[in-house]
């Protein structure tokens, strides 16, 4: 039995195929809750307390500046997502299979180290310079082109470049890779542990979720980074929306930028912005694990038998 099974390894789902499932998630995501993370950005750059909180954001921002403010910097958060979670499912995938034993096992400390090295690569090929392009985009206020500084996304690009050089996109990266090793270690150990506990559902068992029972393990597992990675998130956010051109930087890194925002506001400021990203992240983790799950579901029952999840 022992041979049979070394010489006819088990098959298993390809990462480029996981990489598929992601991006597809990714692109539903950013069209349904691109609003949320404009709110979101508001609140965190918001220094002087002009927002009330979400509602009082959403509504002023509608208000002031139109509806359409509301899907600012879309077109780069999609692209973003889409990329984004290309290379985490896909890179995840490739250290999973990396990790495992000789009987294709993957170990309880292996699991959220794939996660986390998934996490680092994301945040250094794509979120950082994606979302210094959102963010500055984001701060924006207004609709009308003559008064923005910033025409667009690639205009937004190429302006940073000139005036900060190229290292100005990887503003902030030093918290991007500890919030997305941190969020990625947390998110598909907890999507694991939630299949199996919830649905009964174990990798390699050939069971394919049903969208809603997928929805569920995805938001739930959705919701320990933010909480975890809050101040990451805040001192991200406040070193990509600085700008290196025409003046001294008030944040010279990650830990003086920390210091400085709780020396100046406070502790829970660390924590701005929580709300709105636990009103984003776990539904777009539901979203993306719905499309996900079912992209690499009927992958499986076309192609494999019993392949690993």
């Amino acid at each position: 039995m022992k041979e049979s099974e070394e010489k006819n390894p088990k098959k298993s789902i390809p990462p480029y195929l996981k990489a598929v499932s992601g991006s597809l998630g990714g692109i539903v995501e950013a069209c349904c809750l691109q609003p949320i993370d404009v709110i979101k950005t508001r609140l965190q750059l918001d220094r002087t307390g002009n927002y009330k909180g979400i509602v009082h954001c959403g509504s002023t921002v509608a208000r002031t500046e139109g509806v359409r403010a509301l899907w600012k910097g879309l077109t780069p958060f999609a692209t973003h997502l889409t990329l984004k979670y290309a290379l985490r499912m896909g890179s995840n995938a490739v250290f999973q299979s990396v990790f495992k034993d000789e009987r294709g096992k993957l170990s309880n400390r292996a699991r959220p180290m794939s996660g986390f090295g998934a996490g680092v690569l994301e945040a250094l090929m794509i979120v950082t310079p994606f979302e210094v392009v959102k963010i500055r985009l984001q701060q924006q206020k207004g609709l009308s082109p003559n008064l923005l500084k910033y025409k667009g996304p690639i205009h937004c690009a190429r302006m940073i470049i000139r005036e900060e050089g190229l290292l100005g996109l990887w503003a902030g990266a030093a918290p991007t890779v500890m919030r997305n090793g941190t969020n990625q270690a947390a998110m598909f150990t907890a999507k694991n542990a939630f299949d199996v506990l919830l649905w009964k559902k174990h990798e390699g068992d050939g069971k394919v979720l049903q969208p809603w029972q997928s929805m569920i393990s995805g938001f739930l597992a959705g919701t320990a980074g933010p909480v975890c990675t809050g101040p990451f998130d805040v001192v991200k956010t406040r070193l990509m929306a600085q700008s290196r051109y025409g003046g001294e930087l008030k944040y010279k890194g990650m830990i003086h930028a920390i210091r400085t925002i709780y020396a100046e506001e406070g502790l829970r400021a660390l924590w701005k912005g929580l709300l709105p990203r636990l009103m984003r992240i776990p539904p777009g983790q539901a979203i993306m694990w719905a499309v996900a799950d079912q992209v690499i579901g009927l992958y499986e029952r076309k192609y494999l038998h019993n392949a690993p999840l």
